[in-house]
């Protein structure tokens, strides 16, 4: 009898894991994918919940970002207003206007000069008073200064920068009197300090909303699986092996869900654009509404693909011990 057992276990050889067609690593990833493929197709309303979370996480992220780009957009159009204009008490030869042009444009921050003449002030004057032109009746060009409007460039458009300007610009000998709207400038740079820092503080917290979600929810479609994991762990299987497929299949996950986003966001844009005008007194065409540009379309895509994998992974950490 124990002769009988000792041949019978002498038959019995160690397990040795098959090899994968063409292994290496081509095969090894070629298994993965088709592995976490076949996952997706076996648990459909899993991948499917897991999926619809993230592309509703990514859409209300990206909807947040067009919203603030192109409030930025709008801003940025705005702070080209802020001007500096110079006046003079006579009318300026074309000499003149070269030289003082020049000495201008030296100014650091000074972006484009436009002279504006007698004539053209009283004109613009004629054009805001339109319907009431009997007011300027009698009114002659030379009772209006001529001057100069200064454009600044996007870097000195700030309340300190602005000052600095208008401080060497009064150093200049031969002008009179400058004017730049102290107090329009102050209270426009606040509502564009307090417009950025509500963008950063409401962008920080659908992030970190967005990764609690979706974590969650792909923690609770692994632990659904849990029993198929620690059967892998059991029969002798690598952790590697185990995660692979699984963080795979967390990817594709994510890269779906950033596809949809985008195709539900770029919907919304065009049903927006083309119902704007029952809603809204201007056109948003015309005003510059854009679609996110390239960049941030790529970011979206890549933030799905890492929500997807890094998901998987800090789940697998957690509920398998393997």
């Amino acid at each position: 009898m124990n002769r009988w057992k000792k041949e019978k276990t002498a038959t019995i050889k160690p397990y040795k894991r098959p090899t994968l067609s063409g292994d290496g690593f081509g095969g090894r990833f070629g298994y993965f994918v088709a592995r976490a493929i076949t996952n997706i197709r076996q648990n459909i309303f899993v991948n499917v919940v897991t999926v619809g979370t993230i592309t509703i996480a990514l859409l209300i992220v990206s909807l947040f970002l067009l919203v603030f780009i192109n409030l930025e957009g709008a801003v940025e159009n705005w702070s080209e207003r802020v001007q500096v204009t110079v006046y003079f008490d006579k009318e300026l030869t074309t000499s003149e206007q070269s030289v003082f042009r020049d000495k201008i444009l030296a100014l650091p921050g000074a972006l484009r000069v436009g002279y504006v003449s007698r004539d053209e002030a009283l004109k613009r004057f004629k054009n805001r008073l339109r319907g009431q032109e009997t007011l300027l009746e009698g009114v002659r060009s030379d009772v209006l200064p001529s001057s100069f409007e200064i454009a600044l460039k996007r870097a000195s458009r700030e309340t300190e920068s602005v000052e600095t300007f208008v401080s060497a610009l009064k150093r200049i000998p031969g002008i009179t009197e400058v004017q730049y709207g102290e107090e329009w400038v102050r209270r426009f740079n606040s509502f564009l300090s307090f417009v950025r820092l509500m963008g950063v503080l409401v962008g920080g917290f659908l992030v970190i909303a967005v990764l609690f979600i979706v974590s969650n929810t792909i923690k609770l479609t692994i632990y659904a699986r849990r029993d198929e994991l620690e059967v892998m762990a059991l029969v002798g299987a690598t952790r590697f092996f185990i995660k692979a497929p699984f963080l795979l299949e967390g990817l594709l996950q994510g890269l779906a869900g950033s596809t949809i986003s985008i195709a539900l966001l770029f919907g919304l844009y065009e049903g927006f654009l083309h119902n704007a005008d029952s809603f809204l007194t201007f056109n948003p065409v015309t005003s510059g509404l854009g679609f996110l540009p390239l960049e941030y379309i790529v970011g979206i895509f890549v933030s799905g693909a890492v929500l997807g994998f890094v998901g998987s992974f800090t789940s697998l950490r957690r509920f398998i011990n393997v």
